[in-house]
Order: structure tokens, then sequence, then C-alpha cells
């Protein structure tokens, strides 16, 4: 007997009952979808941002199971001192969320060193920071999960991103490697690998007058659906997965597409028998 669908979307929710989540870059975007997407699954959540006005406004509104702490992802010291405010407040920490991130839109020649470095410290040096911060308390934990956000740009090339590129490509890198060190010791390691995230990250294209380009082919995802496959990551669901990327492009990587006309499909709609 088929169970019903309020049962079926009940046992559904609460995936991360009991677990405590830190999510960067959280204030808005990408994060704060994340953020409460974990709230409203059961768990609670350290909201870690630089923009302390919206990372404080982003917990006050997702109530008792949300607070935000000040965070520079590239400064290391700030790394162990949040870490060791959760252990003393939470007592533990079973994932973590790599999300804070910078694009810069310029050509190769148009690059300065400053900013391909900022985006390389940012993109990279932050979640080597965090994921060697919290790898002791995630192991602890007996069922630690890493999910670090990369980007389309984490499997193919783009025009104008090529800092940006580079260092999603090494966060994916850095994921596998993460995940085959650790998947001995009760941590796993995924990268979700979205078409676009949170819009506001778009800058100027550095070298020129124009605004911000349109990127690809095909619709991005919404937040709330990348925020859907990190729950899903950091969730015991997909506890035999780890060293991943999760690619959320509606297809556009895997090839070129053609506009196939629909009798191709529909043998009533056929005007000819196929060879």
């Amino acid at each position: 007997m088929n169970a019903p669908r309020a049962v079926l979307q009940t046992a559904a929710m609460h995936r991360l009952d009991g677990k405590i989540a830190l999510v960067t870059g959280a204030a808005r975007g990408t994060g704060a979808a994340t953020a409460r997407r974990f709230v409203d699954e059961g768990a609670r959540v350290v909201i870690a941002d630089v923009l302390d006005e919206r990372g404080e406004n982003t917990a006050a509104g997702l109530g008792d199971a949300a607070r935000f702490v000040h965070l520079d992802v590239t400064d290391e010291s700030a790394w162990g001192q949040v870490v060791d405010e959760i252990a003393a407040t939470e007592g533990a920490l079973h994932v973590l969320v790599n999300n804070a991130a910078v694009l810069h839109l310029a050509t190769i020649d148009a690059t300065a060193t400053d900013a391909f470095e900022r985006v390389m410290r940012v993109n990279v040096l932050g979640p080597f920071l965090g994921i060697r911060t919290c790898l002791p308390m995630l192991r602890a934990s007996g069922a630690g999960a890493i999910v670090n956000i990369g980007s389309i740009d984490s499997v193919q090339g783009a025009a104008l991103t090529g800092a940006y590129t580079a260092s999603k490509f090494a966060l994916r890198g850095l994921t596998k490697v993460v995940a085959l060190e650790n998947k001995k010791r009760g941590v796993r390691a995924n990268i979700v690998c979205p078409m676009l995230g949170n819009p506001e990250m778009h800058p100027e294209i550095v070298g020129t007058d124009s605004g911000p380009v349109r990127r690809g082919g095909g619709k991005p995802p919404e937040l709330d659906v990348i925020a859907e496959a990190v729950c899903y990551l950091a969730a015991d669901e997909s506890r035999f997965t780890t060293g991943t990327e999760l690619v959320l492009d509606g297809g556009h990587s895997a090839g070129t597409a053609l506009d196939l006309p629909d009798e191709w499909f529909d043998p009533a709609l056929r005007r000819r028998p196929l060879r």
C-alpha cells in the first residue's frame, strides 16, 4: 500500500536533525539559501560572512536555530577563533559548507596580479583553511560532511574568467584529495557546481565599458535548487557519496544540444519510417 503524500513529505524533512553546520558567505545568495534549507531540515546553522549587517539579519530571520559570526575566510587565526567558539557553544560540528567566493571578469591581458591573487585567496585559500581547521571536529562527529560550492567553471572554461576558473578547478581538485584522505576517518567531501549562483557576485567587466555579460546558453538553477543539492550532500542519505562533483547546469556541459523535431520521438507523428 502506498503511503499518503503528506507522510512521504514529512519523512523527507528534517534530514539534518541534530546536526551543527557552518556555512561561509551565508549573509546572502547561495549561502543564505543553504542556511535556510538547513534550518528547515532541522540543523543548527552558524552563518559566517564579512557582511555583518546582512549576516545578522539573515540569522535573525531564521530564528533561534541560526546565529551569525564575522569571518574573513582568508584569515587563518579567525578560522581558529570561530571553530573554538563552535566547540564551546555547540559542542560539535557535523557540516562545513565552503560557499564564500568572489568573481573577477577580465581577459588574461587585463587581469592584474593583485586581482588574481585576491580571487585565489578567497576561493581556494579560504576553503583550504576552513577544511584544515574544521577537520578535527568533523572527524570527531563520526559522520562529517564537507560541501564545497564550485561552479560550472569547475569543469569547463569560459572567456573572461581566468582567475575564477583557475580557482574553481583548484577547489574541485582539493575536494577530491580531502575525500581520499578522510574516507576512513568519517568525513566526506563533495563539490556542487552550479551554472550560476548569486547574481550579486557579477562585477563589471574589467577593461571595457560593458555591464555584466550573459554567460552560458541554458537556464541557471534557482538558489533553492542549489541549496537542495547542498542539503543532499550534507545529509546522511549521501553517506556513500564522496569525492564527486554534482553539476547543476541543465545538461549544458553535456555537449551540443539540437532542437530535434517531435516526430523523431513520437511514432504517431512520423511521416516515414526511420532507417
